[in-house]
């Protein structure tokens, strides 16, 4: 027997079980997914902030809360790392963000910046969530609060990182460029489109792109949402937001329930 045929035999021994300890918590994204997530999730959406010229009197309300000058680009990408909506051209000093009419009936991965909603499925508050929290021995998640943010920033860190390949593969997006600030919009959307055609037909580029490592679960990127702008009845919000968190709860006990028993 091969020495490479010896380490995959007791590869598969540990992973098998048997006489060894088997972790579910810790099972394969892969299979997390179809399970518990991917069967109705459409991927993972968050905000990015490019840098931005913009000349005038509207230069105020393109101020980020950093206090550079920058346009907000909402974006959704799937779990191949394609985006499948964007939305750029928003002032960077905007934090409202537009309902996505025509996914109602599907949800999106977001972070704690956003809302909990039946269309937006964010991570439970006041528990550990960044993976980095999870990472070593002796860091398993001990709740089923804690599993359910461990699965959901591992599959939500897909935004993250395309938007990390993203501004590494276009370069222009990381100052600002000198054209009108129309045409600073339509670059976005012309370049997510070229993402994804090379994503598509060039895969030899995996790889070649740097996660952005500052931005990956630490919430920097995030763009918050005012309730305020929201245009629904204040009894319906509240009643969406209680079968929202009931169906994440639900969602998070079967987890737990399905790892540990």
């Amino acid at each position: 027997m091969t020495v490479g045929a010896q380490i995959h035999n007791t590869r598969q021994q540990l992973m098998g079980g048997g006489d060894y300890i088997e972790r579910p918590i810790r099972r394969p994204v892969t299979q997390l997914r179809e399970e518990y997530i991917e069967k109705n999730c459409v991927g993972a959406i968050d905000g990015t902030h490019i840098p931005a010229t913009v000349v005038g009197r509207e230069v105020a309300s393109y101020r980020n809360r950093k206090g550079t000058i920058s346009q907000n680009v909402l974006a959704v990408c799937n779990f191949d790392l394609e985006f499948i909506y964007i939305l750029s051209g928003w002032e960077g000093s905007a934090h409202d963000l537009r309902v996505l009419s025509d996914a109602l009936r599907k949800f999106y991965l977001v972070d704690c910046g956003f809302a909990n909603h039946l269309s937006f499925l964010a991570p439970f508050r006041g528990v550990k969530y960044h993976l980095q929290e999870f990472a070593g021995q002796g860091r398993d998640p001990e709740t089923p609060y804690e599993l359910f943010n461990l699965r959901h920033a591992s599959l939500r860190n897909v935004i993250e990182r395309i938007f990390g390949i993203f501004k590494s593969r276009f370069a222009i997006f990381k100052s600002a460029s000198p054209f009108s600030y129309k045409k600073q919009a339509g670059l976005v959307l012309a370049c997510a489109g070229l993402h994804n055609f090379l994503r598509r037909e060039c895969r030899s580029d995996e790889g070649v792109f740097p996660n952005e490592n500052n931005a990956v679960n630490n919430g920097n990127n995030s763009v918050n949402i005012d309730e305020s702008d929201r245009e629904e009845p204040l009894q319906t919000q509240e009643q969406d937001r209680e079968n929202a968190n009931n169906w994440r709860q639900s969602m998070a006990e079967d987890m737990w329930k399905d790892a540990t028993f």
